[in-house]
């Protein structure tokens, strides 16, 4: 009997960019590139992260771990600094949402995957 696999443990954290300076996503986009990228670039236990924004609403870290004990791992120490994490000080504020999640699945597109600290 086949086993079917298990999801990805993910998780996400979000914060508000409401009544945020316009240029607060470039702010951040130069963080990433120039600190967050290097920092999670072949850390152990992750699979991958990405960094998703929508100006004036949110920014919002996604992240899949390669199992539940790294997922546990990260969320326990993020969610114990979060409120002074780099992203909470250039925001004002600390995210407004962890929240654990499973990852179903993952496809790659016919143009491939590209890991870049700034698109």
């Amino acid at each position: 009997m086949s086993r079917t696999p298990a999801p990805q443990p993910g998780l996400t954290v979000r914060w508000s960019l409401v009544g945020t300076a316009d240029d607060i996503v470039d702010e951040l986009a130069t963080y990433v590139e120039g600190t967050s990228h290097a920092r999670f670039t072949g850390m152990s236990g992750l699979r991958f992260k990405t960094w998703r924004a929508v100006r004036g609403a949110w920014f919002e870290g996604a992240y899949v771990f390669a199992s539940e004990e790294a997922r546990a791992d990260f969320q326990a120490s993020f969610t114990a600094a979060a409120a002074t994490s780099p992203v909470s000080v250039i925001v004002g504020a600390p995210p407004i949402l962890i929240e654990p999640c499973e990852i179903i699945a993952v496809a790659e597109g016919w143009d491939g995957f590209e890991a870049k600290p700034r698109y």
